[in-house]
């Protein structure tokens, strides 16, 4: 049955619908558990249940059962169809009305990037993914990291991964990712969540739409076990963000229009064989 235009708007109409919405929005590509969604809007599971059923059969929403788990991702290709049926219905189909401007198309020319990593801690993971860049990338890029409720302290294991692989660990601290959102801030160019707890939170709105994506992976701060256990997992994720980063430097990103270079930037994210090794 074809789902029309005024369903999807009507579905989306809804508050609480629309905020699941955006979060798998923020999440996409990956499939998201629903018991994630409930925890991270404060949603009682029998109530998100009625709510994704809705995003589900206007088409907006993709469900699949992986084990035991209902597991939720934006149907893409269904909300891009409806962005252009509301345009060529609304607007009748005339740019100089209300077409947005063809950034898609537009390639990133520069020669200089700015590129800022964002996990809730600010501890681990997000100063591993700074330092890497900082390190491997030359002069290309310029890194940040954030997180979205930073620790006082980065990790000990942090910082004797970080030593072991020759990273100069002096200029690394926790900060919030407000202090980005300062008129005398850095423009960014790309921005990374690489922990799904931050890419469920609501984060500022970047000027200069920088390209996004989310590389999340496990956090090795909750590891348990022996000491050596723990060190393990910490080297595991700076060994999974060291794969990614080498990917997206290798990237041709002054010839990549900024949907191709958006795709790639989330092929990387959605490659999960990194975190096994």
């Amino acid at each position: 049955m074809e789902i029309d235009i005024y369903t999807r708007l009507t579905t989306l109409g809804h508050p609480q619908r629309l905020a699941v919405f955006r979060l798998l929005m923020r999440r996409y590509p990956d499939q998201v558990p629903a018991g994630e969604l409930a925890t991270a809007l404060d949603i009682k599971p029998s109530t998100l249940s009625g709510y994704l059923a809705s995003l589900v059969q206007a088409g907006l929403v993709s469900q699949q059962r992986i084990a035991t788990s209902l597991q939720y991702s934006i149907a893409m290709d269904a909300v891009n169809a409806t962005f252009q049926d509301l345009y060529n219905d609304c607007c009748r189909g005339r740019p100089d009305l209300c077409a947005p401007a063809p950034i898609g198309q537009i390639p990133m020319t520069q020669t200089h990037y700015n590129v800022l990593f964002i996990c809730t801690g600010n501890s681990a993971r997000s100063i591993f993914a700074e330092s890497i860049l900082r390190k491997e990338a030359g002069d290309r890029f310029t890194a940040y990291s954030a997180g979205t409720m930073p620790q006082s302290n980065l990790n000990p294991f942090a910082l004797d991964v970080l030593r072991a692989k020759g990273h100069d660990t002096a200029p690394l601290q926790s900060k919030n990712v407000g202090v980005f959102t300062d008129p005398d801030a850095p423009a960014f160019d790309f921005v990374f969540t690489v922990c799904d707890q931050a890419a469920n939170e609501e984060c500022p709105a970047w000027s200069g739409q920088p390209i996004s994506a989310h590389w999340g992976m496990p956090d090795p701060v909750k590891a348990t076990g022996t000491d050596a256990e723990k060190s393990l997992a910490f080297q595991r994720a700076y060994g999974a963000l060291h794969n990614r980063i080498k990917l997206f430097t290798a990237l041709p990103l002054a010839s990549l229009d900024r949907m191709s270079l958006q795709k790639a930037v989330d092929d990387i994210g959605r490659n999960k064989e990194d975190l096994n090794q």
